[in-house]
């Protein structure tokens, strides 16, 4: 599976290479720049699926950078760091197209989790149209599932658990990798609940008799579809 691309501009070394060594050892693939000039360049010739730019930075600040960016595409998600906490700053940094905005000294895991959150919200935004399984349409965004004249709507669970079950058609849905990321733990009684949460969606999905939620016994889910 390719790695995470990651676009950092930093002009601080130290730091830089400090953000850079802890995100790839989280396996996502990093590209550090100290100026603005030398970060756009990059982003021109292979763009990342992220950014995370240093607000100080010569040549070009990364206010600047985002704007530059933003002419480019308008919805690669984008991160601030920054010494920064002045409230114009903030909204500045929001007002030209900033996703989110990260005041130093920050955690790296603080960095993570802000990093995950825009690239699964990415995701759900370049999947915004319905998906077809078997005969039912499913509208991600909307929480829906449609069979004919049929309307079902979904709670927030039951939609991401489907989605993740028909990114994954007609293979295994790793059964603790989605306890983690939708439970948030792969403890039994979360093993539990989205086991109730399957039960439920094979009932909402029963009126298309070519369509099974199977048990893989001791590894997870499949959707045949």
């Amino acid at each position: 599976m390719p790695k995470i691309k990651i676009l950092l501009a930093e002009d601080e070394p130290a730091l830089g290479q400090i953000v850079k060594e802890s995100l790839e050892t989280r396996d996502f693939e990093v590209h550090l720049y100290t100026d603005g000039i030398q970060a756009l360049n990059a982003y021109k010739n292979e763009p990342p699926a992220i950014l995370i730019l240093d607000v100080m930075m010569p040549k070009m600040d990364g206010f600047t950078l985002a704007k530059e960016i933003r002419t480019l595409d308008e919805t690669v998600p984008i991160i601030f760091l920054t010494a920064k906490s002045q409230t114009a700053d903030v909204v500045e940094g929001f007002s030209i197209g900033g996703n989110d905005y990260l005041k130093k000294p920050f955690s790296i895991e603080e960095l993570i989790v802000r990093i995950n959150n825009l690239l699964n919200r990415s995701l759900l935004q370049k999947n915004t149209e319905s998906l077809t399984i078997g005969a039912y349409t499913f509208d991600f965004p909307k929480q829906v599932l449609r069979f004919r004249e049929s309307v079902q709507n979904l709670t927030h669970r039951e939609a991401h658990l489907l989605f993740h079950l028909y990114k994954n058609k007609n293979q295994v849905l790793d059964r603790s990798l989605i306890l983690k990321k939708l439970w948030g733990d792969d403890d039994f009684f979360s093993g539990r609940s989205m086991d109730v949460f399957i039960t439920k969606l094979r009932k909402k999905l029963k009126d298309d008799p070519t369509i099974s939620i199977i048990n893989v016994r001791g590894y997870g889910y499949k959707l045949i579809c």
